[in-house]
């Protein structure tokens, strides 16, 4: 595995640990075009759930870690680490309107809520306290980096 699979994996890792937050090792099936939404990738919705069904061959709506990371890394091929980067800083520039270099955690509270309407407060709160690790209630580009990327 080269340092770009490497990275890769981690950041897959990093993203199914944010939303697998009954620690369970499972994550809901539709939880994945949150994260594939979060990480900037594009996905046609068809293509999603034929991977999905794939993965996924019971029907159970819950997917492990090797299956997410089969889902994922189909869409995430093309993609290289400083282009993925670049539009996390675009995201991350967009909901930081007065140029801080910080979102407070509220407002990304409010990303994931619009990224998936079936978080509840409990799982939004536990990836807050994931991100925030220093409890400012701010999350710096690094810390929104970190948790888009795993790195």
């Amino acid at each position: 595995m080269d340092s770009d699979d490497e990275q890769k994996m981690a950041m897959l890792r990093k993203a199914f640990q944010m939303f697998d937050t009954t620690k369970s090792g499972y994550i809901d099936v539709l939880k994945i075009s949150t994260i594939l939404n979060t990480m900037g990738q594009l996905f046609d919705d068809s293509e999603l759930q034929a991977l999905i069904d794939q993965n996924d061959p019971e029907n159970s709506g819950k997917i492990n870690f090797d299956g997410f990371c089969n889902i994922a890394s189909h869409f995430l091929e093309e993609e290289d680490a400083e282009a993925m980067q670049q539009e996390l800083k675009e995201a991350f520039r967009l909901y930081d309107r007065e140029g801080n270099g910080y979102i407070t955690t509220s407002t990304l509270k409010e990303i994931l809520a619009a990224l998936d309407d079936k978080l509840s407060n409990s799982d939004l709160d536990g990836i807050i306290a994931e991100i925030d690790t220093d409890g400012s209630g701010t999350v710096d580009f690094d810390e929104f980096m970190e948790m888009m990327t795993g790195d």
